[in-house]
Formats: C-alpha cells, sequence, structure tokens
C-alpha cells in the first residue's frame, strides 16, 4: 500500500494536476474505490491536494498557478504536437497574438520566419520569436508573474483591447465542462479574455492531461473558442462535444 500511495503522489507531482480518470488510466489495476481512498488518504497526509474531479500536488496550490520550468517537462511530445499542429494554421501578413505557457512556448520554437506582427505576454515566446528576423514582436506592459513568465494586469489588458488579431493562440491550465476553461491567477484569466474580446478567430492549445482539470480562475466557455488543438488521447466524447458546439477539432 505504502508503495503505491508513493507511486501516486509522485505521479500527481510530476504533471501538478491530474484528473481522476487519468489516475484510473495510470493504474489501471488499482480499483476506483481504492484510488479514492488512496487520494484522501494523501491529503489528510498533506502530501497532495485534492479537488474536484482529481488532484493537484502541493506546489501547484501553493503559488499562483504552476511554475513554468516544471511545466515545460511534462507531456513533451503532446506539447510538440499540438504545436505543428498550430504552426500550420499561420499564414504571412496577419496579426498574431501569442499567450504564456508551455505549450504556446512550443509554437513559438516553430514559428515560421515570415512578415508577421505578434503581440505576445509571454516572456519566453517573446526570447523565441526574437531569434527570426521577419516577425516584429510587442509586448503589453504590466507586471512579471514570475512563475509562468508572462506580463499581465489591467495595464495589459488595456493595451491588448487596443488592438486587433486576426488570430490568437491561448493556453489552457485545464478544462471542466461545468465551468470551462481555466486557469490558477486572476490578472491571467483577464487577459485572456481581453485577447479573446480582440480576436477575429481564438485558438485553444490544450493537452488532452487538462479535461478535467479544475483551477479558481474561467476564462473561456465552449461559446468563445473557434478552434482546439490537442493531442491523439483527447477523450472522443470530449472531441465530439466540441464540435457539437461549433469548435473545429484538431
Amino acid at each position: 500500500m505504502k508503495n503505491r500511495r508513493n507511486q501516486i503522489e509522485e505521479f500527481i507531482n510530476e504533471n501538478g494536476a491530474v484528473s481522476f480518470s487519468l489516475l484510473k488510466t495510470a493504474f489501471p489495476t488499482v480499483s476506483e474505490m481504492t484510488l479514492r481512498n488512496d487520494l484522501k488518504a494523501l491529503d489528510e497526509m498533506r502530501l497532495i491536494v485534492r479537488v474536484h474531479g482529481g488532484a493537484k500536488s502541493v506546489d501547484r496550490i501553493i503559488g499562483t498557478d504552476d511554475l513554468l520550468n516544471k511545466r515545460f517537462c511534462r507531456n513533451v511530445e503532446k506539447k510538440r504536437c499540438i504545436a505543428e499542429k498550430a504552426a500550420n494554421l499561420i499564414y504571412p501578413s496577419t496579426s498574431i497574438f501569442l499567450d504564456s505557457g508551455s505549450t504556446v512556448t512550443e509554437l513559438a520554437r516553430k514559428f515560421p520566419d515570415e512578415p508577421h506582427l505578434v503581440f505576445t505576454s509571454g516572456i519566453h515566446c517573446a526570447i523565441e520569436l526574437a531569434k527570426l528576423s521577419k516577425v516584429q514582436i510587442f509586448m503589453p506592459g504590466g507586471k512579471i508573474n514570475p512563475s509562468s513568465m508572462s506580463i499581465s494586469g489591467s495595464d495589459s489588458c488595456e493595451k491588448i483591447r487596443e488592438m486587433n488579431y486576426d488570430i490568437a493562440f491561448l493556453g489552457t491550465t485545464g478544462y471542466m465542462k461545468t465551468t470551462g476553461f481555466n486557469c490558477g491567477a486572476l490578472e491571467e484569466s483577464s487577459l485572456k479574455r481581453a485577447v479573446i474580446s480582440r480576436a477575429e478567430t481564438t485558438v485553444l492549445l490544450m493537452d488532452s492531461s487538462k479535461v478535467e482539470i479544475s483551477n479558481t480562475f474561467s476564462f473561456a466557455n465552449v461559446q468563445d473558442i473557434d478552434i482546439l488543438i490537442s493531442d491523439d488521447e483527447l477523450d472522443p466524447q470530449i472531441a465530439e462535444y466540441f464540435r457539437n458546439n461549433n469548435i473545429k477539432v484538431l
């Protein structure tokens, strides 16, 4: 029992946040009741934190949002797959917004060196784009969030609302069918909503592990998203739900 609970704790800490369905997949020989008892025990020992639909690492709860350098190490192949699909949506001479986050940073690494106006709140995104010669890069003013290496705040939102974007690529920390797409920081959720209000096409980049993950701040529901890009492990029923709500799923 102790070894199994150690493995569950390690799995949650590696991923930051996991849904109960993902835990069941990761531990297929463990019954659902046993898994729930293990989560309860680990929560009581303050080794993890149980949340609606799953569990989170203690580090994720303490911080305002997950540390970006940790997220870079998770689900790397899924993020690369998503970034490659997203790069196919980029055409020359367009105005583009790139969110912060590890998956969007993967997209910045694959960004074509073509004439674009690119606005980004992600410091790592800006660094990757600065390697290109034909892309013009703009960043909004505001406060730096050291955990996500992003810029946000009222100044950022005000500047974002002064502009129009042909296409916006946003990341998300979690998705719940009841509450929509969410993240762990109020200022970042406000920035994402500001971007959606000014984008002609909103593209959400979300790997399959984010489904059934709940965070404090919701920034969009299915009606706000035009295209969702995920990996091959996205639950077919969730994908069909998105399509039924007029979201193109790639």
